[in-house]
């Protein structure tokens, strides 16, 4: 049985499979995602109570240990660590790689539900969880700096406006602020003077939300006309608190200023972020899993003098961290040196050819071996990344193999005198089941990695995978598209040519290994 007689016969068929397979490759190249290493998915998921005013250790004792009893039960965990601080409590679990991330989300839920009857009645919210990808690394960091706004104003006008605006650009997936946080008022008590006052922290609280209570203050009726009385007395400024009155004192009334420093400042104080050691906030952004790094990072790049042109004059915007820098040269290296590769490999092909046209048939086949290894990836949703370039820049030595040995084979035939097609027919004939063979031979190298567990498993699994495409690819060429091009671009005198060189070489490597491996009849 020979495979590659079909595609002999069908010469226009075999071409515009092969120009079929060199635009998918190309349309895939543009498509496929950059990033620095292959996208690994960690299934971790974080899970979040908040308690007002409780301390760390009510939190760890009262939230989280309820919450990490039913969480631990749930089959599949690694890791689960938890930390409480004041009102809070974060608990992170991160699951084996094997585990769905949408299966160990449902499991959370359920232990979640289960955990509420041992919980505090007096939780804000029930606990929420997110997943999350430990892995990912911010793209980009944006700092806002000022010389004439606080760091309040700077975090009001990042988290209102410019995360919502950087949020609608293609492939980001995730914007945080920090640095600072919301304007607030922070009302500084004087334990002694309070205690003088014989007013406790309790009163002095209620005092202070009862001044800003934000609900219906009534209604007026005239006749059949009912009219509701609507007015806003939400205190915004230390202005507004520093003579609210909290209790009386000898039928003095206590002012708030008596008893507590009211300052504008925000909400948390111990948040700071720094610019070249000027106070800013900072935008950091994450982008969308699977999406193609450099493009999304020169979509937000393009749309920042815009940003900027919508906010006040005294306030600036500033990359901190491109992380495309360091991708973009690393691709450039690994891209040019595949190119190197490629040229080097049609050149060697043609010194020891010594002809153009015998030259492109191999040199045919690499480039579109390379193409269809673009589509495959994308198929499997790979990235162009340092590991799978490397891949393809390896496989440049073995897919160019396959199309030099049938080439010969059939260059052979022709140099005892058959004619190119026929020599095409009898010599892919001849060799097809050797193409197979060595094929699936590289290929069976690297079955073991494809089973390694763990990270490293992941990380290598997709150069593996993509360099065992490349060699599969390269074999289907080599069984259709090379002998058809033999069977019409070669000639007698070429073959002779040809079979004379792979004679030679074949003699070399004989005399290096001190072993005959063959003896071939030159008809002169």
């Amino acid at each position: 049985m020979n495979l590659s007689s079909l595609f002999i016969h069908k010469p226009i068929g075999t071409i515009l499979l092969a120009f079929g397979l060199s635009v998918a490759g190309i349309l895939a190249f543009n498509l496929l995602p950059v990033a620095p290493l292959p996208q690994i998915d960690f299934p971790t998921i974080t899970v979040q109570a908040q308690l007002p005013g409780g301390s760390p250790e009510v939190m760890a004792t009262s939230v989280a240990a309820p919450l990490e009893r039913q969480i631990g039960l749930i089959a599949g965990i690694t890791q689960l660590t938890s930390s409480s601080t004041l009102g809070q409590s974060i608990i992170t679990v991160q699951f084996d790689l094997s585990r769905d991330i949408d299966g160990a989300a449902r499991d959370i839920q359920a232990a979640i539900n289960a955990s509420l009857s041992q919980l505090p009645t007096n939780l804000t919210n029930n606990p929420t969880y997110r997943k999350v990808n430990p892995a990912d690394a911010p793209i980009m960091i944006i700092a806002l700096t000022s010389d004439k706004k606080t760091p309040g104003q700077l975090y009001d006008v990042a988290s209102t406006f410019l995360q919502q605006k950087i949020l609608r650009s293609e492939g980001v997936g995730q914007v945080n602020v920090g640095g600072s946080s919301l304007p607030a008022v922070r009302v500084e008590i004087n334990p002694t003077a309070l205690n003088s006052y014989g007013i406790g922290l309790t009163q002095l609280a209620n005092a202070i939300a009862a001044a800003n209570l934000n609900q219906a203050k009534g209604q007026v009726l005239q006749g059949g006309l009912t009219s509701t009385i609507k007015s806003n007395d939400q205190i915004l400024k230390a202005a507004g608190y520093a003579p609210l009155i909290i209790s009386y004192f000898n039928n003095q009334p206590v002012r708030l200023s008596d008893v507590a420093d009211v300052i504008d400042s925000v909400a948390d104080v111990r948040n700071a972020g720094l610019a070249n050691g000027q106070p800013a906030v900072l935008l950091v952004l994450f982008k969308e899993p699977g999406r193609n790094i450099i493009k999304t990072v020169d979509n937000i790049k393009a749309m920042l003098p815009q940003l900027e042109a919508s906010l006040s004059s005294d306030i600036k915007l500033k990359i901190l961290m491109d992380r495309t820098t360091t991708i973009r040269t690393s691709l450039h290296d690994v891209e040019f040196t595949l190119l190197i590769a490629m040229c080097l490999v049609i050149f060697v092909t043609y010194f020891f050819l010594g002809s153009i046209r015998a030259m492109m048939i191999p040199g045919v086949a690499v480039p579109l071996s390379l193409l269809g290894t673009f589509a495959v990836m994308k198929l499997l949703n790979y990235s162009l990344d340092n590991l799978s370039l490397m891949a393809l820049t390896i496989s440049t030595g073995f897919v160019v193999d396959d199309a030099v040995v049938v080439l010969e084979n059939i260059s052979r035939h022709i140099a005892m005198g058959k004619k190119p097609f026929k020599a095409a027919l009898d010599g892919s004939k001849e060799i097809s089941f050797t193409v197979l063979s060595i094929s699936i031979s590289l290929v069976a190298v690297f079955i073991p990695i494809l089973f390694m567990g763990g990270i490293v498993g992941r990380l290598f699994r997709e150069f593996v995978v993509t360099l065992s495409v490349a060699i599969v690819i390269s074999m289907i060429v080599s069984l259709t598209l090379t002998p058809m091009m033999c069977s019409r671009m070669l000639d007698s005198d070429e073959g002779k040519k040809e079979h004379f060189l792979f004679a030679l070489m074949s003699t070399l490597e004989c005399a290096m290994q001190g072993v005959c491996v063959g003896h071939y009849t030159i008809p002169y």
